[in-house]
This record gives structure tokens, sequence and C-alpha cells, in this order.
């Protein structure tokens, strides 16, 4: 999970981060980025793709990789701007925010997935990098973490779409709530056009 860091360490790099994004998918709520620099001389262990570990081991995780790390930052883009410029665009544009909001700036950043955010630091993309990356690993742990947080407030502020249970994802169960109560001012209307359509 260290060989991507060692390697950019290994050819000059001072100060090497992971990004990942959490929430790409869901009908409803702010697509979250984070950015971590991992310490180099420490492995944190039990980092992997936050998608592979329990809720318990990510919030476990989360608390270790914020106290342990040089630097992070978790970062959004809201409703608004994903129906404004698309979700891949407003996804980008957290993933920037993140990286804008460490201190120190690395001068590499490794990201999940094929899509450069355009930072203004050398960029290497990797596909799966939360599983191959311990600095993406890192992130994707806060990011989601950091969403589903912010999903259990969304909750308490609109309990009838249940929100805490689905993630704000398309369930079945969401759908049923959609139907009966509508488009709430959380939801992604770009996401929702054949439910608008059909009102």
């Amino acid at each position: 999970m260290y060989e991507y860091e060692m390697i950019a360490y290994d050819q000059g790099y001072t100060a090497v981060c992971g990004v990942d994004e959490a929430g790409r998918g869901p009908l409803a709520g702010d697509v979250y980025a984070a950015a971590v620099i991992l310490p180099r001389a420490m492995e944190i262990e039990g980092i992997n793709d936050s998608k592979k570990l329990s809720e318990k081991k990510r919030e476990a995780l989360f608390d270790i990789i914020i106290e342990k790390c040089v630097s992070y930052c978790i970062a959004t883009a809201s409703v608004q701007e994903i129906d404004e410029r698309n979700i891949l665009q407003a996804t980008l544009l957290a993933m920037r925010r993140a990286v804008a909001g460490l201190s120190p700036q690395p001068d590499l950043a490794l990201v999940d997935g094929n899509q450069d955010p355009g930072f203004s630091i050398v960029t290497q993309t990797i596909i799966g990098g939360d599983g191959k990356s311990a600095s993406i690993g890192a992130a994707s742990i806060l990011a989601k973490v950091a969403r589903d947080r912010y999903m259990k407030e969304l909750d308490n502020a609109y309990p009838q779409y249940q929100f805490s249970r689905h993630k704000g994802y398309g369930t079945k169960l969401h759908y049923e709530m959609l139907a009966q109560y509508g488009i709430s001012p959380v939801h992604r209307r770009t996401f929702l056009k054949k439910i608008l359509e059909h009102k």
C-alpha cells in the first residue's frame, strides 16, 4: 500500500498526497473529496479502500488518520454546483478544494481513478488507487466517513427521506420516499430529471 509513495519520495518529491472522493453516485447531497499527506516514516495499519471496510473500522481509522497524518483537508461541492456543472466537474472541483486546503502544499498528488482534476502540481491517476495506495486509501476513508456523517445530518433535517439508511443512493426505499414526498432542496435535480418530467 505504500509502494507509490516510496517510489515518489525516492524520485525526490517532498510531500505526496492522496486524493479520493465519496458520493458521486447518490441522488442527494453534496459530493465529498479528501486529500491526505501521510507521514513518511510511519505506516498506519488497516488503511484500504473505504468500501472494503466496515463502518466501525472506517470510523476508527478516520480518527487515527487525522491524528497521525501530516496534513488533511475534506472539501465538498454542493448540490447546486453538481446541477450546474455536472457530477464529474463538481467532483473534480471538490478535489481541487481539498488539495488547496493542505499545509504544507504537496508537490505530487496520487488520485483515485483516471481523471486528472487539474491541480497545479504533478498528478498521477491510479485506477483502483484506494486499494493500491495508502494515501489514496486514507483519503477515501476521510471522504466516506465525512459524507456519511453529513447524510445523518440531512436525515435529521429531512427525516421523511430516511437518508441515514440509504445515504442518498438510488435504492428502492429512496425511490419510494421520493414518490411519496417529492424532491427536497438537497436532491440533485439533474439526477432526477425523469421523476421531474413525470410530475
